[in-house]
């Protein structure tokens, strides 16, 4: 049994998650629709719903032309489209350029641009170098010389490697991060434990759970063979400092942080910086404003180190729901109760 006033709402909200759930069919036009289709919202008492295609159908509805209800979605041809061009990319013996790549595929340089950019949050350019990147990360730990290892990954040289700053340079990753020196500590919180790394640069994880031992193992994994210390006297301050904001979320904590990511991700965390305390933003809402997609928005936030002073907790779903959250949605609803309450004001 469809709820109606849920179903209005995803409607309303244009709600991609939605679709496939039902259909909705509009009684002055004679058509059905996806929830998610982009055309001119109808008036409510217009409006009725359906569990699927063939029921509206049934009812004597015809299909919309422009979302396509009984076939694939646009985000699904959008998938599919992007999904052809990164197979072409990697099975292709010479690089292909925009124009060629768009040629293949059988769409303009400009849709495919926009298509990539939508569900990886790069162009084609920017996504063959990460792919790259990612097949030299694999080469480093066994590669005899970084040289080697560059050249199996496809560079014509070790110069490309040192020309953006990285947070571990290409030699410190062929050993695994081996020789850098981070510190730690762990401590319980209103939220259960939190574990708290800083670098040379500054504050390079903050993560909670509910037991220190799989923390620490998180710590491990993340840092696979860098030298850890425990010091809790000398993250001592910087751990009051995150309580405190924990607590009494404007007393925010002004700490160096040591953001490790993609140039994606690290453009989305700046974003989530900048949201006021006390205020959310939908997924949808910082695609737009950074010119991606939802689903990369999210991929972004789930993958933040930072929790708290990367505060993905403030990024909630379109009709207003927690959404996902990597710490579980229980801490996430607490912080975002501390942060509207009176008391955070």
């Amino acid at each position: 049994m469809l709820d109606s006033d849920l179903c209005w709402q995803a409607v309303c909200t244009r709600d991609a998650a939605q679709d496939g759930r039902f259909v909705f069919a509009v009684r002055s036009t004679g058509i059905y629709c996806r929830p998610s289709c982009p055309a001119r919202r109808p008036k409510r008492e217009n409006v009725s719903f359906h569990v699927d295609a063939d029921a509206a159908a049934v009812a004597g509805f015809r299909p919309c032309q422009r979302c396509s209800p009984q076939g694939q979605s646009p985000a699904e041809q959008l998938d599919a489209l992007v999904v052809a061009a990164c197979e072409l990319l990697d099975h292709s013996e010479q690089p292909l350029t925009l124009a060629q790549l768009a040629a293949r595929i059988g769409v303009s340089a400009s849709h495919l641009t926009r298509a990539f950019k939508a569900r990886t949050g790069l162009t084609p350019k920017a996504w063959c170098e990460a792919q790259r990147r990612a097949r030299l990360e694999q080469q480093l730990p066994t590669a005899g010389s970084v040289l080697d290892a560059a050249l199996n990954a496809g560079y014509s040289s070790t110069r490309a490697l040192y020309q953006q700053a990285a947070a571990l340079s290409p030699a410190q990753r062929r050993k695994q991060g081996a020789g850098e020196q981070l510190h730690y500590c762990i401590a319980p919180c209103p939220l259960g434990h939190l574990l708290l790394a800083s670098s040379a640069k500054g504050i390079c994880a903050l993560l909670f759970g509910d037991d220190p031992a799989a923390l620490q193992h998180e710590l491990l994994q993340r840092f696979a063979a860098a030298e850890l210390h425990r010091d809790d006297a000398r993250l001592g301050d910087s751990l009051r400092q995150v309580l405190a904001q924990i607590s009494e979320p404007q007393r925010a904590a002004q700490l160096p942080l040591d953001i490790r990511g993609t140039a994606f991700q690290q453009q989305v965390w700046r974003a989530l910086q900048q949201i006021p305390l006390g205020q959310t933003r939908n997924y949808t809402e910082l695609a737009v404003q950074l010119g991606s997609h939802p689903r990369a928005i999210a991929r972004a936030c789930a993958s933040n180190p930072l929790g708290l002073l990367v505060p993905c907790h403030r990024v909630i779903a379109s009709n207003g729901s927690l959404s996902g959250y990597r710490w579980g949605l229980a801490r996430k609803a607490a912080l975002l109760k501390q942060e509207t309450s009176g008391d955070a004001q």
